[in-house]
Parts: C-alpha cells; structure tokens; sequence
C-alpha cells in the first residue's frame, strides 16, 4: 500500500440457475475489470446462484461450500494470476446444519486473507434469509490487503451505521458492500424511486460521516415467475468520502464499475470534517440496548 492511490472494480450482472455458469462469467469481468486498472475486484452477493432465498427450500442447502473450497479455490488462482485483491462472496457451509452469507476476501498473492459473515439477516417477503443463514459471528473486519484496507459488508448490513462506523473505527479505507436488492413486481414507479434513492442515500451517508470511499456491487436482471420474483435494479457504485459518485453501473444490464480512488481526498476529507475527532464517545452508553425503555437519563460521566 505505498501508493497514493487504489482503484476499484465491480462485476454487476444477471444470474442464472447454473451456478457453474454463474461463477464462470463472474470471474471473466473480474478479469475484464483488471484488464480496465482494477486492483480490488468486488462481486455482487451470492453471485453464483439465482437469489434463492427468494422462497424456502431445503433443497438449496445442498449448494452451500466450505471456505476454502472450490469457489475460493478458483478465485485463489485468478486473483494471483490478475494480481489482484477479490471479494468474493459465497454461501458457506460451516458445519451441517450451519450455514452463513460470507464474503472471502483474497490477496493479489492468492492468499484467503480472511472472511466476514453477514450480521444483519433480514426476513422480509421474498428475502427470506433467516430460514438460510445463521448470523455472522466474526464480527466487523477489515482486511488488510496489497492495494487498501478493505471492510466488507453485505446487502442487509448496509442499513446499519453502526456497521459502517465499526468498520471505519477498525482502518478501513473502503467500505465493500456485496449486494442483492430490488423490487416485487406489485411495486409502483414511486415506490420504486423512494426504495433505491434511499438505498444510495445511506450508503452516501456512510462514505460522508465516516470519511472512507463506499462501493456497493448489486446484480441486475428479473429472477423468478414473472409476477412472483424479484426485479433487482443493479446501478451498483463508488462514491467518495464527500458523498460524490465516482462511477454508477447500468440500471437494466450486466456492467463494470471502475473507480479510483484516492487517500490523499480521503485525508483531507477528515482533516476539513472532523467526524472522528469530535465524537463523544462517553455519552454513547446506550448505543449497545436494544431500546431505551427508562424515561430517566443514563449515566452520563463527561471524560476527563
């Protein structure tokens, strides 16, 4: 990491029900992005499969890896040859019975630098993850890699600034979001634009309050029936620390996303917006309860 700058590369696109395909395609654009300047190449969640936790099925259990295993394998392999850091995302069997939404994260060595599990699992209609995953017990990591130092988070955990300031508390230089987002068929055009500009607003947030560059990688196309699945709307991104788009992917087909980014624009960025300086972090105590209930106030002792 001796150089000012790292740039970025994610691989948006459709997912069939071939996973050998899937994972195919998903390696040629991270070779794509590499041959476009990438040096970290992000994939999208769950790249391999169809999102199939759009309904529940035992039966997709038996999709489910070790890590290592053979995508970490293969990705292993590719990242050495490119010479490149991958995030690569992967629904790990850890043990029978016990299964998490992770990412891998490896070096442009090929070295499996470590892993983050999925912490926030939401149970919505058609996003029926808690049936499938267990959350994540890793807690936030970040990872130090040849290029930058990465925090990797996914999809869910994105709603969570708590997550995202961990992350940052920890060194990330970047936050990496692997994503799987989108719409019912009954959602109307308004309902639409409120859900995915508030998807980019507070991951805006996230790169701002928390001086770091934010990159969310989300996958395209209609999965399912065509009145009972998912429309994910891709426009995957990179933003800066001052909020700004460095690079957004289409919103109706597979794309590569290349952004650089810069440590000298994330320095100065906290230098002028102090966020971390001025946190006061002895009046925090209730951050850790799951609601404040009491109507009196916590212990408050000011630091000295």
């Amino acid at each position: 990491m001796n150089s000012e700058m790292f740039s970025v590369g994610l691989v948006q696109m459709t997912c069939g029900r071939d996973p050998n395909s899937n994972a195919s395609r998903a390696f040629d654009g991270a070779r794509k992005a590499a041959n476009r300047g990438a040096q970290i190449v992000c994939l999208q969640e769950l790249f391999a499969y169809e999102y199939f936790c759009r309904v529940e099925d035992s039966s997709f259990f038996d999709l489910a890896e070790t890590i290592p295993g053979p995508l970490t394998e293969e990705a292993s392999g590719l990242a050495k040859k490119l010479g490149i850091v991958l995030v690569v995302p992967v629904f790990e069997k850890r043990a029978a019975g016990l299964y998490h939404n992770s990412a891998a994260v490896i070096d442009a060595t090929g070295e499996l630098v470590g892993v983050y599990r999925k912490m926030h699992i939401p149970d919505d209609p058609r996003y029926f993850e808690k049936y499938y995953f267990t959350p994540g017990d890793l807690g936030y990591k970040v990872f130090t890699t040849q290029f930058a130092k990465i925090g990797v988070l996914i999809c869910w955990d994105q709603w969570y600034p708590e997550a995202a300031r961990l992350s940052t508390l920890s060194g990330a230089e970047i936050l990496v979001y692997p994503t799987a987002i989108g719409w019912v068929p009954e959602d109307s055009p308004s309902v639409r634009h409120e859900q995915q500009e508030a998807w980019r607003t507070v991951q805006q947030a996230h790169a701002i309050t928390n001086g770091v560059y934010v990159a969310a990688v989300n996958r395209i196309g209609h999965e399912g029936s065509p009145d009972d699945g998912l429309d994910f709307w891709g426009r995957s991104f990179v933003c800066d620390p001052k909020g700004h788009f460095l690079g957004t992917g289409s919103d109706s087909e597979s794309d590569i996303v290349i952004a650089n980014c810069s440590r000298d624009i994330l320095e100065q960025q906290r230098r002028a917006w102090p966020f971390l300086r001025d946190r006061r972090i002895d009046s925090y105590a209730g951050i850790g309860q799951r609601y404040l209930d009491r109507t009196e106030s916590l212990p408050f002792k000011p630091s000295e």
